[in-house]
């Protein structure tokens, strides 16, 4: 029997057992490890070879992958590894670093209970251990620590006991800062501990590690590492104190099963209710209960087609079951169920509450929907922080492709949520809008390598926002036949409201007792949150009517008519954000004839438009956040990049040898950024940027701004007398 084979075998055998189970991620800044302390894992669990570990990166199972050397999607596997005289199912996955793919990262902690973040001696925390640490404790994941590298300190920086030590409890410190700072309204403190034993240390690339716990056991202390270090005795240090068993042992024994983990993490990702029987099968993990699944990972498979990866909660995954798919009407019949090592899925027969599970014949499902046995209230959405902010057009060189390729665009947007597509069958250019240049060139990469089709795009173009700066008055919006008539005012809405619609702590589908004292807890007061009607992106409407015959039966079309008014806003049909409506009075035709659809909708348009031009509507334009770290000899330069790109330097301080720039740029302006930098510092520097929302652009641009988008869009150029505030 085959070794993978038998792998599965004792991977079955466990499946009946939550209290052996840990399904767990791997997350960090990128670069800083993981997917070479996942060839260890492996390693240790007999699935690769020791000697190949940490330079095969099996986990990053796809060419584009291997060749840009970075995890573009997140990969599942899972092993067994024995603690305490049990063995233990570990389902794991392996998330990309890269701030464009983060949406794989807040979908995989969907599906886990224990995020197992990493972190570089010599870097520390970074901006994006911040952000794969607030989505794992944003979903109720448990943190525990890796830190990685640390034979860097002793080569490279030649460090002693005592600074080594001093350093790695900075590193420390500054993770327990933001996890206490992400938890503090929590009844559990989940800050990590060396004493405790949720850090461990080592080297992923020399494959030893080191924890509290291990050190007892071995007797290996800081100075002999340090040692074997110096003296090259690497192999001896891997043998006597294996990275794969410190860290699985840290796992089996600090991470919650899903005994533990579900009971506490059910009310935060689902708001159905928690007397029902399903609450009480999902917070049990019971095998018996109805199936129900999230499915956080949607790939394809050239040979089984579509495969959904998600978490288990209740009930028993068999092949030829008819499930329910949130969203959509009928349902689907399972094809088949396995569990995936790493770049193959292997079938099994059965898979109970509790596991990640990969399954095919679920074709009306994406990534985020609920699968179950029957129909219920869905899983929350899963809200990825950030937004799209670059757009570029696709097109088929050949036009014979262009079936192919809207088939392949809707897969696309079917696997990865946080890219959106735009489809205009009429003229054959596509727009795909996603987190950033490099997310936009591996999908356009893929579409060429993957499915063979030859596209040419276009240049990256900046998503924008319009925003109401001030109160309107409130303004009419008259119907075509002047039949009927909407009275709306538009204001800014307060930034906190804002980000909690977009964490999805304020949504429609709450019961509206949850959505107004969530309101008001973010700021609105008592009255307006007692009138919400509807909530579009981040924007809402208030209904302040009284009593006024046959509205009820015409909200339907007043809100079609709101939508399509926000989604092109007045300036240059952007979207528009952070809007409170409120609809004041309406007069209706009493006839149902004169007041459909036709009147209704241009009526509300016009009301909408016409209220956020008085409001001082503006353009906002995607900002960044940019750290540089660069040798002090270029720190001129790195931070001349900065502000010669209408950005600004926010901090600069020393780490270690390097200098560290912090500042803000417009997306737009950072277009081109990674060549700059590298010639101005000669390719001494490294950087990251994070997405970091909106701000409204400048006065002196508004206009030629607005004027350039119109004109890409092949609208008017001449702007409404109104808008003579830009």
């Amino acid at each position: 029997m085959g070794r993978r084979k038998k792998i599965v075998q004792e991977c079955e055998k466990l499946m009946d057992k939550p209290e052996q189970i840990r399904n767990i991620a791997i997350a960090a800044h990128v670069d800083h490890g993981k997917t070479t302390l996942s060839d260890n894992l492996l390693a240790g669990a007999g699935m690769i070879s020791d000697a190949t570990a940490g330079q095969q990166l099996a986990m990053d199972t796809k060419e584009d992958e291997q060749e840009r050397g970075i995890t573009i999607d997140a990969a599942n596997v899972s092993m067994t590894h024995e603690w305490n005289g049990e063995n233990h199912l570990i389902n794991l996955i392996d998330t990309p670093g890269h701030v464009d793919f983060g949406g794989d990262v807040t979908r995989a902690m969907r599906a886990v209970d224990g995020a197992l973040v990493v972190v570089d001696a010599v870097e520390g925390a970074m901006p994006q251990t911040e952000t794969v640490l607030r989505q794992a404790l944003r979903e109720g994941v448990k943190p525990a620590l890796f830190i990685n590298k640390v034979d860097r300190l002793i080569n490279e920086l030649q460090e002693g006991p005592q600074e080594m030590q001093e350093r790695l409890l900075d590193v420390i410190t500054d993770v327990n800062e933001l996890i206490r700072g992400m938890t503090e309204e929590k009844e559990y403190d989940w800050t990590v501990s060396v004493e405790e034993g949720t850090v461990a240390f080592g080297s992923a690339l020399y494959k030893w590690g080191v924890s509290i716990p291990s050190m007892q056991e071995t007797g290996i202390s800081f100075g002999d590492i340090i040692e074997m270090e110096e003296s090259g005795n690497r192999e001896e240090l891997h043998e006597r104190t294996p990275l794969s068993d410190v860290v699985l042992d840290m796992v089996a024994e600090h991470f919650p099963d899903p005994l533990d983990a579900q009971p506490r993490r059910i009310p935060t990702i689902w708001r159905g209710d928690s007397e029902s029987e399903l609450a009480e099968q999902m917070r049990l993990v019971d095998d018996e209960g109805e199936v129900v699944f999230m499915s956080t990972d949607i790939s394809m498979d050239p040979h089984a087609g579509e495969i959904a990866t998600g978490r288990l909660f209740s009930g028993t995954l068999e092949k030829g079951q008819e499930l329910y798919v949130s969203g959509t009407a009928g349902k689907n019949r399972v094809q088949s169920v396995g569990i995936f090592m790493g770049d193959s899925r292997e079938e099994v027969s059965r898979v109970p509450a509790g596991n990640i599970a990969a399954v095919t014949g679920l074709r009306d499902a994406i990534a985020g929907s609920t699968v179950s046995s029957v129909e219920m209230t869905p899983f929350e959405s899963i809200e990825h922080i950030s937004e799209p902010v670059i757009t570029k057009s696709v097109e088929a060189t050949n036009m014979d492709d262009l079936p192919k390729l809207i088939q392949t665009l809707q897969q696309v947007a079917k696997e990865d949520p946080t890219i959106r597509v735009e489809i205009n069958e009429d003229t054959g250019e596509h727009l795909i809008s996603g987190q950033g240049e490099l997310h936009l060139e591996v999908i356009t990469q893929r579409i060429r390598d993957n499915q063979g089709i030859p596209v040419h795009t276009g240049e990256p173009i900046v998503v924008y926002r319009e925003a109401p700066q001030q109160q309107s008055r409130e303004v009419e919006g008259v119907s075509p036949n002047r039949h009927n008539k909407f009275y709306i005012t538009a204001e800014p809405m307060s930034q906190d409201i804002v980000d909690a619609i977009k964490l999805g702590e304020v949504a429609m589908d709450m019961p509206e007792l949850e959505r107004r004292e969530a309101l008001q807890e973010a700021g609105m007061d008592k009255d307006t949150s007692q009138n919400v009607e509807h909530i579009f992106g981040t924007n809402i409407l208030i209904d302040d009517t009284k009593g006024i015959q046959h509205l009820n039966e015409t909200m339907e079309l007043v809100i079609e008519g709101l939508e399509e008014a926000l989604d092109d806003g007045p300036l240059a049909a952007e979207p528009v954000q952070g809007t409170l409506l409120r609809l004041h009075d309406a007069r209706l035709h009493e006839d149902t004839i004169h007041r459909g659809p036709a009147q209704v909708i241009p009526a509300v348009r016009e009301a909408v438009h016409r209220s956020l031009i008085d409001s001082q509507i503006k353009l906002l334009e995607p900002i960044q956040n940019v750290r540089i770290d660069v040798a002090s000899d270029y720190m001129g330069s790195a931070s001349g990049e900065i502000q010669g790109r209408r950005g600004r330097v926010d901090d600069m301080y020393q780490e270690g040898d390097l200098m560290v720039i912090e500042g803000i740029a417009p997306v737009e302006e950072m277009i081109g950024f990674s060549s700059d930098i590298r010639s101005a510092t000669e390719g001494r520097a490294s950087w990251n940027t994070e997405n970091a929302g909106f701000r409204v652009l400048s006065d002196s641009l508004q206009r030629d701004k607005i004027m350039e988008i119109r004109e890409r869009k092949g609208m008017k150029l001449e702007l409404s007398p109104a808008i003579d505030y830009i």
